[in-house]
């Protein structure tokens, strides 16, 4: 039977085939995880190891905090360091992240969607310190669909309550309009730029444009110009909160997938060493491998924490400015 090479690519990636030590007793250890069949569909659907990951890390959650929340919701203070532990995780989203960047009037009523979010991510980064597992979050594709619900959370909670309207025109939370507002309304209508005079640096170069437009060629409707105005600056808005969503996804798999990758490739010295017979060499490879990388997971349990709060300290901040576009 042919030697099978080992890939640290095969440790870091998702796959079908959940692997465990490769020839470890002289055959391969793997599992093939079962593929099943969806009617109307051509292909199978087929179940992966970052898959079973994701479900066990939901799966721990319930089964640490469920336990919590009852005992929290009897009014019992917190007892032990078990429940002071977990429970200090919640209170530092909260309290460090859902607060300062939502305010204290939405805070808690978005923080069960920050304190998911930050407990399914730690637990997906903190299963791949584990072995024969792995971090689903080494994924783009599991880092990207997180990265999408945050998305539609930073536009769906400021639609919910701002309204589609900009602000100044839904009238949502106010119940009269005072003689400001009405001054300003009169000022708009007297003003056909008064719009674009508060957007900075772009405003007075849209109301330049605008002018040098209609002074070359009298005849074209200046509201076209504005539309025209107005459809670019949406679409640079609009190309700007993607690409906000599409960072959170791509530094979150990158930190967790090069994290493990370089684990991985310090172990696997100790394979390309042994292959020298030179049992000397081994041994000293070998004692320098382990330490390295024990220390690297030292880091890397670092990095599982930072991570988790950074995504979610982002997706607050970024939720924060939807919500609060007066700040």
């Amino acid at each position: 039977m042919a030697e099978h090479k080992p890939d640290p690519f095969e440790h870091v990636q998702d796959s079908s085939v959940w692997e465990f030590f490769t020839a470890l007793f002289g055959d391969k250890q793997e599992l093939q995880l079962p593929a099943f069949v969806i009617p109307g569909r051509d292909k199978p659907f087929q179940i992966t190891k970052f898959m079973v990951l994701e479900l066990i890390a939901a799966a721990l959650i319930l089964i640490i905090y469920l336990p919590l929340a009852r005992r929290a919701r009897n009014g019992e203070l917190p007892k032990g360091r078990w429940w002071n532990a977990f429970e200090s995780l919640l209170t530092f989203v909260r309290n460090e992240v859902a607060k300062p960047n939502l305010g204290e009037k939405d805070a808690d009523k978005y923080v069960p969607y920050l304190w998911t979010l930050f407990l399914f991510l730690l637990f997906c980064n903190l299963l791949g310190m584990f072995p024969f597992m792995g971090s689903p979050t080494a994924n783009i594709y599991a880092t990207g669909a997180l990265a999408l619900v945050s998305f539609v959370m930073l536009h769906g909670a400021a639609i919910v309550k701002l309204g589609y309207a900009p602000p100044g025109k839904h009238g949502h939370g106010h119940g009269h309009h005072d003689e400001s507002a009405h001054h300003d309304e009169h000022h708009t209508a007297t003003d056909p730029y008064a719009g674009l005079r508060a957007v900075p640096i772009l405003g007075p170069l849209a109301i330049g444009s605008i002018r040098y437009v209609g002074s070359i060629w009298p005849h074209i409707d200046v509201p076209y110009v504005g539309w025209f105005f107005s459809l670019a600056i949406f679409t640079i808005e609009m190309l700007g909160s993607v690409i906000k969503s599409g960072v959170l996804a791509v530094r979150l798999f990158a930190n967790m997938f090069a994290g493990h990758m370089v684990l991985a490739v310090i172990l696997l010295f100790i394979v390309s060493a042994a292959h020298s017979k030179d049992w000397l060499l081994v041994g000293g490879v070998s004692l320098a491998s382990v330490l390295g990388v024990a220390a690297l997971s030292l880091l890397e349990l670092f990095v599982a924490f930072l991570q988790a709060y950074i995504f979610v300290f982002l997706t607050a901040l970024f939720m924060g400015m939807s919500l609060n576009p007066e700040h």
